[in-house]
């Protein structure tokens, strides 16, 4: 619950003028978001559900049909970017906030729903998936001054990652081919595992030197074309949480650094950062 508040003030102050800021605080007590409301997302997305990929077809459409079925309970009007991926059905999935004086530019937020081959994926990316739909009901309550975009993206693990038909790498492509001014992409990762104990986060090499050896904080990670929107998003969430985080801006080709679908907006040169 924690997260999510500080969240949706992050995201609005890194993108926004102060006003919805102030209005986000002054009515943070009727904006809180149960826990019984995120665990229910991850039940049905990693329980109900389970492992959902193009290796279980059937359970991919299921959670699509999940999260566009949560946004139309909300009121959102979902549109849908399909295309097949190895001779199966595939759909990015879309919502959105306009705004009220540039709604040309777009802040959008994201999170992949597959999950990888043999896992249902309760971390990975379930987690992600249930912030991002408890942020898109929140933000019914904001009058942004930019147009949020909420995307719940299809098949970002193997065998798409990075080289295949990865839905971020699909949408980024289609984004820029439109002319879509997209001011900052967040991708919401594998959000929900939580550890004080020594030694239970691990890192990519040379990594380890430089960060916590326990998984109790919250990672914001870019490169560096987007360590400006970096630094804008880190600093009001620390100033509004007492969760712990780390920040770091760092070459793309750094192992670890690109692992979600903000690379595919770096590689449509929009400046995208992790939250993991």
């Amino acid at each position: 619950m924690r997260l999510v508040r500080c969240l949706i003030v992050t995201l609005t102050a890194a993108s926004l003028e102060a006003g919805p800021v102030a209005q986000l605080m002054s009515e943070s007590g009727e904006q809180r978001v149960s826990r019984e409301s995120l665990e229910a997302h991850v039940r049905e997305l990693a329980g109900t559900i389970g492992e959902r990929n193009i290796f279980r077809p059937e359970a991919l459409t299921a959670a699509a049909e999940y999260i566009e079925r949560s946004w139309q309970q909300q009121g959102y009007e979902v549109t849908e970017q399909t295309y097949v991926a190895q001779g199966v059905e595939s759909a990015n999935l879309e919502v959105s906030r306009p705004g009220t004086l540039r709604p040309e530019e777009i802040l959008l937020i994201g999170a992949h729903y597959d999950s990888v081959a043999g896992s249902p994926g309760a971390d990975d990316n379930a987690s992600g998936v249930a912030v991002l739909l408890e942020l898109s009901r929140l933000f019914l309550r904001v009058e942004p001054e930019i147009t949020v975009r909420f995307v719940a993206f299809v098949n970002e693990e193997p065998p798409f990652f990075y080289w295949g038909e990865m839905g971020s790498k699909v949408y980024a492509r289609a984004a820029r081919a439109r002319g879509d001014q997209i001011r900052l992409m967040i991708s919401l990762e594998s959000i929900g595992y939580y550890s004080d104990e020594p030694n239970s986060q691990r890192y990519p090499p040379l990594f380890r030197f430089f960060f916590s050896d326990r998984g109790s904080f919250l990672g914001f990670v870019s490169n560096f074309a987007s360590r400006r929107w970096l630094r804008r998003t880190v600093e009001p969430f620390e100033a509004h949480s007492d969760l712990p985080t780390e920040s770091v801006a760092m070459f793309s080709w750094v192992s670890g650094i690109g692992w979600s679908d903000h690379l595919s907006f770096w590689k449509q040169g929009y400046p995208a950062i992790m939250v993991t």
